[in-house]
């Protein structure tokens, strides 16, 4: 079959290409039917189910054997200008690569500034510091330095349309039409003289029923069947009984670490674990709030609300009308909520080396940084940012999550619910170079006892948690132009976060 991209390219049955005139890239190019094809054996060029964007490169290759075919069918005398060509190719390629060019081209990275000399060698979630081993620039890096121009067009597009506005609060009314499940089964008081909010609840079950047969986790995850086994034991000891019935004792948690993935909250939950004042979820991160809300440390209740587009109307321009803090406040105002950030650029790098499955490299992190750009700007120049942000659509398409690392954008939407006196917000780096400090700030926030000697050894002692693969950190850090455009994208958003906070070490000047 032959093949009409995007109604740009044409290839004929005798395999020559023609170009058709007022071709367009992008998602706004247009739809028109190709003259050539008539609308007849024409498909959208699509890579991973997303539509190949401007800055791609399409590589179409023949079939093998049409290829070996077509050379044996040159005559001899073209085979033999083929062959002479390409040895007066490759001696005019040897004599510039002799001459000492190739060295100029190796500096160019520089040409736009000095950058530091061993970005991205913290992980996300490591606190050692375990040096990078050195890799040389690429021929990719070269071609990604000659297109930071272009690329700077589209943040400065971006940085154009940013405005920070103030979401209209939905009342108790609307949230309860909304979740009348959640409200039915959460009580409206709780037990007194408890920190957490906790209320006992009836179960009807007898001492042969499976208690979690309904639960999620322990129906579908494989990672949390012996938690479950280890649960279903102790539950009936657990049990209160009265009247002839059986009352569980159910509890939301009494503070929360909302945020940000690849930030530092699975140390900081594995360090606050150890003290014995505090008891966790079975689960770290249950996602109740964001995900499932039937029933934490969740990385995602802070910036996760991708799936209201599911559930509620879609009536307010593309901004989410209930957003998973107006849940929380309206059954827990008096919350206790902890954040612990970095700086974005190197968490963005860091969760792409997390999550990517394969073919990670420095040069595939760019090509994803650069994509993940045209596709906010093409959001931006529609919509709100916030509408941008909490967008579901946008954000599955994204090759990285770089909408997390928009911190400003999900605290003040946070700061409208909950008061500032309520957050206790941490840098990874300021823990990485001190965790006994970090701790203590985190122990006095919650109004914990203090530690013996032996159990503040044991938590200051502990080995990072969730540290990076080894096999991650020999790919190296990110390009240092990479490196620049997160930083020319991110700037913005940091600058607004330290002005909330009044703080300029959220501005990752020097992290």
């Amino acid at each position: 079959m032959r093949h009409c991209i995007n109604c740009c390219i044409q290839l004929s049955p005798d395999d020559t290409h023609a170009q058709q005139v007022n071709c367009r890239g992008g998602p706004h190019h247009s739809r028109q039917e190709c003259p050539a094809c008539k609308g007849e054996n024409t498909i959208v060029f699509r890579v991973d189910g997303k539509q190949m964007n401007l800055l791609a490169v399409l590589e179409v290759r023949a079939e093998g054997n049409e290829s070996w075919g077509g050379f044996l069918r040159f005559k001899k005398g073209k085979r033999c200008s083929l062959v002479f060509g390409l040895v007066i190719m490759t001696l005019v390629l040897a004599s510039y690569i002799l001459s000492g060019v190739h060295q100029e081209l190796i500096s160019s990275p520089f040409h736009y500034g000095a950058f530091p000399s061993n970005p991205g060698s913290t992980d996300g979630e490591n606190l050692s510091d375990t040096k990078e081993p050195h890799h040389p620039p690429s021929v990719n890096n070269i071609s990604y330095v000659k297109d930071y121009p272009s690329i700077k067009l589209i943040i400065n597009s971006i940085t154009a349309r940013i405005e920070f506005t103030t979401r209209q609060l939905p009342d108790r009314e609307d949230l309860k039409k909304q979740e009348l499940h959640m409200f039915s089964v959460i009580p409206g008081k709780f037990l007194p003289n408890c920190k957490s909010p906790c209320w006992y609840e009836a179960f009807a079950g007898r001492n042969t029923t499976d208690p979690y047969r309904t639960n999620s986790y322990a129906l579908y995850s494989k990672r949390f069947r012996s938690t479950f086994d280890t649960l279903r034991k102790a539950f009936w000891g657990h049990l209160s009984h009265a009247h002839g019935k059986h009352f569980r004792l159910r509890c939301l948690p009494h503070f929360y670490i909302i945020g940000q993935p690849k930030c530092g909250t699975t140390d900081l939950y594995d360090r606050l674990r150890l003290h014995p004042e505090v008891k966790f979820s079975a689960i770290k991160e249950p996602h109740w709030w964001t995900r499932k809300r039937f029933g934490e440390a969740s990385a995602s209740t802070m910036w996760d609300n991708n799936a209201w587009t599911l559930f509620y109307d879609n009536s307010s321009d593309g901004e989410p009308p209930f957003l998973t803090q107006d849940f929380i406040h309206a059954f827990q105002p008096d919350a206790k909520l902890i954040v612990m950030l970095r700086d974005p650029v190197e968490r963005l790098y860091s969760d792409y080396l997390y999550f990517a499955s394969s073919n990670k490299s420095a040069d595939d992190f760019h090509e994803k940084v650069t994509e993940a750009l045209q596709l906010f700007e093409n959001c931006m120049l529609d919509y709100s940012l916030r509408a941008c942000v909490y967008n579901n659509t946008l954000n599955n398409a994204m090759p990285v999550r770089l909408q997390v690392g928009l911190y400003a954008v999900y605290l003040l939407d946070w700061l409208t619910v909950f008061d500032k006196e309520q957050f206790l917000i941490l840098r990874l780096e300021d823990h990485a170079s001190n965790v006994k400090f970090t701790m203590h700030r985190v122990f006095q926030f919650l109004s914990l006892g203090p530690l013996t000697e032996k159990q503040e050894a044991l938590l200051t002692k502990s080995p990072a948690s969730n540290a990076r693969r080894p096999e991650d950190r020999n790919l190296g850090p990110m390009w240092p132009v990479t490196q620049r455009i997160l930083q020319d994208f991110y700037g913005p958003f940091n600058a607004r976060l330290a002005q909330v906070l009044a703080d300029e070490a959220f501005l990752w000047k020097k992290t």
